[in-house]
């Protein structure tokens, strides 16, 4: 057996990301920097590495609620236009310089409003971001609208996606705890979005069961699943190692619909146990249509290249499977056909040929 790829090998690899959060990928120092500027004063430490630990400490609770309150300080950070250029900025450098090619990064504009701004200004501050920090690194980023599962301003964060779709916003999403807030809760969002012929991905099958998938997919028309892990609840394995699949997660398999998992992100909320335990294994093995990503960046202290290394430790994947996630993810982004061809002929494919005659 060939030695498996280095995580150095790996960050040179063409890679995709569809699911990663603006507000949990920021740099601990910019944090501290925009936190003394804006005089938000509820940081717990002002020490560089100290803040990095205590967010990847807080978000190891197992606990959904606990990680999900970690956003209280970089979203309160992230309420000036200067401070949302600056963030997305970074975030295209820091996702270009792991090797990724082309990333969908999502975040609620609703979030961004206390100082002022209007979820216009929230919008067009982000997308000048990705523009000033996409220029001359290879990378081209696509921003996705999201709406919190429990507030009520979907249909008009819809509208705003439909609104800004040529002008680098590529669909819509919505997130937030799933128990008690149904994707349902959002239909005429959903239903309007289908109307304008619009692309969007909804979180479900994370922290709650297979009623949150089948909404999402059979009531709502969703594109993409974010996360979906708990598909896994519609699969039997029988002593052999024989996979019998149930409706649902046929239907998933049979309509290639993306999985965007998500594999440290699920240890930390406990929606997995361990690496080599992750569902993912299982649904490469049976050809679902499975994407590798971040989540957040920051609470998971992760990065695209950092997933793949501890999936190939976990199931001995190598540039063959690396390359067959990565096109999956390209195939399944929200970008015309033609143009993810283009990316997947002209530089993922040469890109891992490079690498697998190299090593």
């Amino acid at each position: 057996m060939s030695q498996l790829p280095t995580l150095e090998e790996i960050r040179r690899a063409p890679k995709v990301l569809l699911h990663d959060h603006l507000d949990g990928g920021l740099r601990p120092e910019t944090i501290i920097e925009l936190a003394a500027e804006s005089g938000y004063d509820r940081l717990p430490t002002t020490d560089t590495d100290g803040l990095r630990t205590w967010f990847q400490e807080a978000s190891d609770s197992g606990s959904l609620e606990r990680y999900l309150e970690t956003f209280d300080h970089t979203v309160g950070v992230m309420q000036t236009r200067e401070s949302l250029v600056r963030v997305a900025a970074e975030c295209a450098e820091d996702l270009a310089a792991d090797g990724v090619v082309y990333a969908e990064v999502r975040y609620a504009p609703e979030q961004h409003t206390s100082a002022g701004l209007s979820l216009e200004e929230v919008i067009e501050a982000v997308q000048e971001g990705f523009r000033a920090g996409s220029e001359g690194r290879g990378i081209r980023v696509g921003t996705l609208l999201t709406a919190m599962r429990h507030q009520a301003r979907s249909r008009e964060i819809a509208e705003l996606a439909v609104r800004y779709r040529d002008v680098g916003v590529a669909g819509f999403d919505i997130a937030g705890a799933e128990a008690g807030y149904p994707p349902t809760r959002h239909l005429d969002a959903f239903e309007y979005l289908q109307r304008e012929n619009a692309h969007f991905t909804i979180h479900a099958g994370e922290a709650f069961g297979l009623p949150s998938i089948w909404q999402a997919i059979q009531w709502c028309g969703a594109d993409r699943l974010g996360h979906g892990v708990r598909i896994i609840d519609d699969i039997t394995v029988s002593g052999e190692g024989e996979a019998k699949l149930g409706r649902l997660a046929a239907y998933v398999r049979d309509k290639r619909i993306p999985l965007e998992m998500c594999p440290t992100s699920n240890l930390q909320t406990g929606a997995a146990t361990s690496i080599a335990e992750h569902p993912i294994g299982l649904l490469r093995r049976l050809n679902f249509r499975v994407t590798v990503n971040t989540d957040n960046r920051l609470m998971s202290a992760t990065s695209v290249s950092e997933e793949f290394a501890k999936l190939s430790e976990a199931f001995g994947y190598g540039w063959d499977d690396m390359q067959w996630f990565t096109i999956n993810a390209m195939k399944s982004a929200f970008l015309p056909f033609d143009e993810r061809l283009a990316l997947i002929n002209g530089v993922i494919k040469p890109g891992f040929a490079r690498l697998k005659w190299q090593s």
